[in-house]
């Protein structure tokens, strides 16, 4: 018999602004033990040194936590300048110093940027990091010792601003697709100015459609789930709820559609049909019940126009 979870079954989307020093699954924990929540994962992992957004997923919103993983991200980035390290950031230790170029210009910075980190790029992924190699991550190996290959990887730039040049630090704006290393991007910079570098500061602005102007602190939450003078546990649930970005949130760029209430019968038991509301609409839908009341999850119309469940919401 499997065992239930343990924690109150609700769902939503939280949007953390993550602290420096701090790995992404230990601010995840944080937020899921203040709500109670049974079940919890984020959508996109934070390097500790990095800050900033990171939405994190309560309940059935994990069902759709993927679409917040494939989605654009936004950066803002400081580069040391002068120095490489073995992680590509200041965590790790100096492999390199060299004296940075006394005439540098924006302009040659800009030059750099258009030509090798716009668009479609091919970048090598930091050995120190979360990617596997035979189910062990790069990172565990390379503290072993373990001298492995990284392949490239295709990735692509939408967006890349120099925002200020320094003595010896360069701040960057990125606005790229999943699975881009800002680490990589730094790191191949300093090798094309002569000099080295490294991430200093990274600070995550965006994520999909969701803005760092949205995203609340760990101190914050943490002050609204402290009770106030004799009020109840369901008083201090009913406060943190209301924080809580709708469980479809991950996915609400996707169209919606209405189901009538024989639909959504049909929709549960796994029929598959062709909706009365649909219209011309294909591809991925938001499901909701007449009247959009209750969310039912992701479905899908292809060329013939017949819906099909694609991942249902439990209503247990």
């Amino acid at each position: 018999m499997a065992r239930k979870p343990k924690g109150r079954p609700i769902s939503g989307l939280f949007l953390l602004d993550k602290p420096q020093g701090l790995s992404s699954n230990s601010a995840l924990q944080r937020v899921k033990r203040l709500y109670g929540a049974a079940k919890a994962g984020h959508t996109g992992a934070l390097d500790p040194l990095a800050t900033g957004l990171l939405p994190i997923c309560l309940g059935e919103a994990t069902k759709f936590s993927q679409y917040l993983l494939d989605s654009d991200k936004r950066y803002l980035t400081t580069a040391k300048l002068g120095q490489r390290t073995d992680t590509c950031d200041a965590e790790g230790e100096v492999t390199e110093e060299k004296p940075v170029p006394q005439d540098l210009t924006r302009e040659q910075i800009d030059a750099l940027l258009e030509q090798h980190f716009s668009g479609e790029i091919e970048q090598v992924p930091p050995v120190y990091s979360a990617l596997k190699l035979n189910g062990q991550p790069l990172y565990k190996l390379a503290r072993q010792g373990v001298e492995v290959e990284v392949k490239p990887r295709q990735v692509r730039i939408h967006e890349i601003k120099l925002l200020a040049l320094r003595e010896d630090e360069v701040d960057l704006e990125v606005f790229c697709s999943k699975g881009t290393y800002i680490r990589s991007i730094v790191e191949d910079l300093g090798l094309l100015l002569g000099c080295g570098a490294h991430v200093s500061v990274l600070r995550r602005l965006q994520t999909g459609a969701f803005h760092a102007d949205q995203m609340m602190t760990l101190e914050q939450l943490q002050s609204l789930a402290e009770p106030r003078q004799e009020e109840t546990e369901n008083s201090i649930h009913q406060r943190l709820d209301a924080l809580l970005l709708p469980a479809w949130s991950p996915v609400a760029e996707l169209p919606a559609l209405e189901l009538t209430p024989e639909e959504v019968e049909r929709m549960r038991v796994g029929q598959r049909f062709r909706a009365a509301n649909a219209g011309s609409l294909q591809g991925e839908l938001r499901l909701f019940t007449a009247g959009q009341s209750d969310f039912m999850g992701i479905g899908e119309i292809g060329t013939d126009g017949v819906l099909r469940a694609k991942r249902l919401v439990s209503t247990a």
